[in-house]
């Protein structure tokens, strides 16, 4: 879990997985000495907390229950709480998907060196984009003990303008808190929503926070860069975020194009 003081110091990562992610999180380690890390708050990634007036004790972040916590205030939707990236299925001829499976786990593995670089996922419907963003947002919680948070970006911005108080002015800020101070963020249908002003300023306080203060943000968009054709007039990524956001992106995460079938009428097909 990260702290305010963070920003400006070291970072001290308390790693707690299976035996191998463990494995992996130790090699990383070892082969960089300068590799900025992420302290529990707590006891500071020594596994011991200290209590006043009580002493020292086995810290709170290394019970399994602290764990299920953070899942379950990570807005996950039930339907994708079984998201791994194991389970991402990916077709022998589908070079795209393992590329993107790929991306996911150097993600996984190298978080504590990533400096908030995250990913966007661009593809169309049904390739399996919001399956790799869940996975990488519930594999860091387990791994790395950090705050996570899932929001399809329409519902965000919803949830903002149901919360909007006239008079005292503060509920936005109350709703984008945490988003702003999640240690990894996903957020799923980036550009869905009706490009107004309002929409651009609001999505731009949001990137250009987490992005200053250096905190993993993973999108998923079905709006690509660029029209397959001249004379096609379906919207661009850049048509539905505007050319500064769309600019602050491409520092702040990596594009990686997924390609493929819908899996879905894939499923269905198989079904009849």
């Amino acid at each position: 879990m990260t702290t305010s003081s963070d920003k400006s110091g070291g970072k001290h990562l308390r790693i707690i997985s299976n035996s191998e992610s463990d494995s992996r999180a130790s090699e990383t380690s070892a082969s960089s000495q300068d590799t900025p890390e992420v302290a529990c708050p707590f006891c500071f990634g020594t596994g011991m907390e200290v209590i006043p007036g009580e002493g020292a004790k086995r810290c709170r972040c290394q019970s399994p229950d602290h764990r299920v916590r953070l899942l379950q205030t990570a807005r996950i939707p039930p339907r994708y709480q079984h998201c791994t990236l194991q389970g991402y299925v990916a077709g022998d001829a589908e070079l795209s998907k393992w590329v993107a499976k790929r991306e996911a786990q150097i993600v996984l593995d190298e978080f504590p060196s990533l400096d908030g670089r995250g990913l966007l996922f661009v593809g169309a419907v049904g390739v399996g984009k919001t399956h790799l963003a869940v996975a990488i947002l519930r594999e860091l919680i387990e791994r790395y003990q950090l705050r996570g948070l899932f929001y399809q970006f329409g519902a965000l911005l919803r949830q903002i303008q149901d919360s909007y108080n006239p008079v005292s002015q503060t509920s936005e800020l109350k709703v984008l808190a945490p988003v702003f101070e999640t240690d990894v963020l996903v957020l799923d249908e980036l550009g869905a929503s009706k490009p107004t002003n309002w929409v651009r300023d609001t999505m731009m306080q949001i990137i250009n926070t987490r992005y200053n203060d250096k905190r993993v943000t993973i999108f998923t968009t079905n709006y690509s860069d660029s029209r397959k054709r001249d004379e096609d007039s379906a919207e661009i990524l850049e048509d539905r975020i505007g050319v500064a956001l769309r600019s602050r992106l491409y520092e702040m995460c990596k594009t990686v194009v997924i390609e493929g079938e819908d899996y879905r009428k894939r499923s269905l097909a198989q079904t009849v």
